[in-house]
């Protein structure tokens, strides 16, 4: 995060030892999406690299829908949730896929439609898990991954050599 008003917004990030597992150290984004300017500041650095380039944001449960709301409603976007499994009353499709503690799955309406450009949006790249998973889903349905974006990456994790086209991963 580079500019002022990022690293403060940096700053609001709080780190939770041994959540929900121990031996993990969870990134709390809560104050940051608490105060209106960072939250702006993180969201408006977020799309800034695809404006143009996608037709709806996809948010990943839970966090990443916060901040794709945010992005869909200052691009004029549409916002495409990704949820957990069993969330959903009519599931198009699901990926499963391995966290660093356990296994998941998510699921997708069938509002992404064939060709459309979705920009991909999550709080944190750890292990790759999720958004690899969640890359593959959009795919499932259609939709062309125009970018990922993410708030957060734990960079010593490799997370990011699991996502398809590497090279579009975003992270403030």
């Amino acid at each position: 995060m580079d500019t002022p008003e990022l690293q403060r917004a940096e700053g609001l990030i709080r780190e939770i030892p041994d959540y929900p597992e121990p031996g993990i150290l969870f990134r709390d984004i809560t104050p940051l999406l608490a105060d209106a300017a960072a939250l702006r500041a993180v969201t408006t650095a977020l799309a800034e690299p695809y404006l143009g380039r996608f037709d709806v944001v996809a948010g990943v449960e839970a966090r990443g829908f916060l901040l794709a709301g945010t992005i869909a409603a200052m691009t004029g976007t549409g916002l495409v949730p990704i949820r957990k499994a069993g969330k959903l009353p009519r599931p198009a499709a699901s990926v499963a896929y391995d966290l660093e503690y356990g296994r998941a799955e998510i699921e997708a309406h069938d509002d992404i439609t064939d060709g459309t450009r979705v920009l991909l949006v999550d709080d944190v790249l750890a292990t790759g898990g999720t958004l690899a998973a969640a890359c593959e889903l959009v795919g499932a349905l259609g939709g062309e991954i125009a970018g990922t974006a993410v708030l957060i990456e734990l960079g010593a994790l490799g997370g990011r050599a699991l996502v398809p086209g590497v090279h579009t991963v975003f992270t403030v």
